[in-house]
């Protein structure tokens, strides 16, 4: 006779499997990396987890550790839980720090609530305003449902061309998210500004993704799209206007747009650039006199895509390497034994093992073998070093090319912003090793969610940014950017 299951769905790191009905989940949580600090005792409350989808009975556990409030929330422990229906849960263990923006706004002097949302590939951040005055009211963060389709934007193209409907998901996902975030206010939103990179761009906006599929990644729908909330399907006003800001080119994005408004690049006398390092590197060097921009196919090696121990910077992950007494010394998330590297980990390791010539300039393990270890029992690989080489060769050709485009040398950059979670956990001295960035590093400086902070900025414009000429470069046509990637795949010697 078949045992009665129900589905269990882990997030964030979409895992599913079948557990008996009605019978502790820690035997099954704990095969898939769950830990249970108390030995699954219910005492210590630190196997939270928080119930997205369905329902968890509260256990007098649950009553011991959380409030009324977190309970009616979702908040449950898991070593005590007992599922009767299938679910999706949070794993507070796996929780990720989604970037959000915490800088001063001025207000727009006009009633009503707005929201700006930063529909980024992996993280999505939303933050409702107070129109009058500027203050922050709310923030909502949540991983993009998309995912299941694929960590990076190509996989997602393949899927919507094979049949998948992606912008359904995301329009429910975000209408959730708004709701939870105007908590009941719905009524007094006006206006709701979103930016992301052009492939999510068309996505929510239901334009026809088939040409970013292919050379030259030309679309006719990177303008400024304008939607109603009966469309999407969300309980706004119908007067409230929702736009997602225009992109610039290809692979260069409204989160791009974004950044360059956040920054002040467009009203800068002296030159700047923004660099947004994830698996397509987005550039934009310029002043108040003009901007040019490039994407570059770095890879996912910043973000530990198609590294072999590779995470996200979840509990486990290695996020800092350091060198102490020639000994590597590695900093976890959540200060647990490491289960894998990310992309901060990574660019540390490996600038820790050119420091110790461990590493050599060219890429390769000094001792000849093939595995550099870390901290067990996490190493790198001899193809991982070759990923971050790939990806690091990527942006620091791309960067040298749009500073000829200027007629400019690095030394006459006032700033180098790094934007995105990458940017802002990146040890920039690492950085500066490994050759990922060629500038002083008095220059440079993590600028944090400069694609929301610039989404915040459009919200409370009465009318659209005043940019400079905006020009986008293609590097794959570009003269000598192969040549300039071959030269700047070796690390500095």
């Amino acid at each position: 006779m078949k045992r009665d299951l129900v589905r269990i769905r882990l997030e964030p790191l979409a895992v599913e499997f079948d557990a008996p009905r009605d019978a502790s989940l820690l035997s099954s949580l704990a095969a898939h990396g769950i830990e249970f600090p108390c030995g699954g005792e219910g005492i210590c409350g630190g196997c939270r987890v928080r119930v997205l989808t369905g329902w968890l009975p509260i256990t007098s556990a649950d009553r011991e550790h959380f409030s009324p409030d977190q309970l009616s929330q979702g908040w449950r422990v898991a070593c005590k839980a007992r599922a009767t229906e299938p679910l999706v849960i949070e794993c507070e263990q796996w929780r990720m720090n989604v970037l959000t923006d915490v800088s001063p706004l001025t207000g727009a002097g006009r009633p009503g609530l707005g929201i700006a949302i930063d529909l980024g590939t992996t993280t999505i951040a939303a933050q409702m305003i107070d129109m009058t005055t500027g203050a922050v009211l709310g923030v909502g963060t949540m991983l993009n449902p998309q995912s299941t389709w694929g960590a990076d934007v190509m996989s997602r193209i393949r899927a919507v061309l094979e049949g998948a409907d992606l912008t359904r998901v995301i329009r429910e996902g975000l209408a959730g998210m708004i709701s939870k975030l105007a908590g009941g206010r719905e009524h007094e939103i006006t206006e709701v500004v979103l930016v992301g990179n052009t492939v999510v761009h068309h996505l929510f906006c239901g334009l026809p993704v088939e040409p970013l599929a292919h050379v030259p990644f030309a679309s006719p729908g990177l303008g400024e799209q304008r939607l109603q909330a009966k469309d999407l399907g969300w309980q706004l006003p119908e007067r409230c206007a929702i736009r997602f800001a225009p992109c610039i080119g290809g692979f260069v994005g409204a989160d791009i747009l974004a950044g360059i408004v956040a920054v002040g690049m467009a009203h800068s006398d002296e030159l700047v650039a923004l660099i947004d390092l994830g698996t397509n590197g987005e550039i934009a060097i310029g002043n108040r006199d003009g901007v040019v921009c490039a994407s570059t196919a770095a890879g996912p090696a910043f973000e530990a895509g198609a590294i072999r121990m590779g995470m996200r910077a979840v509990t486990g992950a290695i996020s800092h390497v350091s060198l102490a007494g020639g000994r590597m010394q590695a900093t976890v998330v959540g200060d647990v034994p490491p289960r894998g590297i990310c992309g901060s980990g990574l660019v540390d390791a490996v600038a820790a093992g050119l420091r110790s010539k461990s590493i050599l300039a060219s890429g390769r393990i000094a001792d000849g073998s093939k595995v550099f270890p870390i901290a067990k029992p996490v190493s790198l690989w001899q193809s991982d070093i070759r990923e971050l080489q790939l990806a690091k060769g990527a942006i620091a050709a791309g960067f040298k090319l749009l500073l000829r485009h200027v007629g400019a040398d690095v030394g006459q950059l006032k700033s180098v912003y790094l934007a995105g979670a990458f940017g802002n956990y990146v040890q920039i001295d690492s950085a500066i090793a490994i050759g990922l960035l060629a500038a002083p590093k008095e220059s440079i400086q993590a600028a944090g969610n400069t694609a929301l902070r610039g989404a915040k900025m459009l919200l409370m414009q009465n009318e659209g940014p005043c940019l400079p000429e905006m020009r986008h470069i293609s590097l794959a046509a570009e003269p000598g950017f192969e040549d300039e990637f071959a030269a700047c795949m070796a690390f500095p010697g």
